[in-house]
């Protein structure tokens, strides 16, 4: 955990934002006594994998926010000419009957 002064806080809000992105707290002292203690929001973890939860604990992952931009259904597909992915996709399927 780190711990910052409400002084320098306000001058590197968007650093210690970061850190906290990043799955750290942050305790903040006013004259060194702890006043308060920015978190990282918790999402329902009972709802992601244990893989995944570790990941966005490591600050290595992050939830999505369940938003696709408009940009996205414009990118063209990539290039299967083989169709390997669309083999491997019914032979999937085909395992699972």
């Amino acid at each position: 955990m780190k711990t910052t002064a409400i002084s320098k806080l306000k001058a590197s809000l968007s650093e210690f934002l970061s850190l906290v992105k990043a799955g750290e707290e942050v305790l903040v002292t006013d004259r060194g006594k702890p006043v308060a203690r920015i978190s990282p929001v918790r999402t329902n973890e009972s709802l992601l994998s244990p893989g995944v939860t570790a990941l966005q604990k490591a600050g290595l992952a992050s939830v999505g926010t369940g938003h696709i931009p408009d940009e996205f259904w414009t990118l063209g597909r990539p290039a299967d000419k083989e169709g390997k992915a669309l083999q491997a996709l019914l032979d999937d399927r085909e395992e699972g009957r």
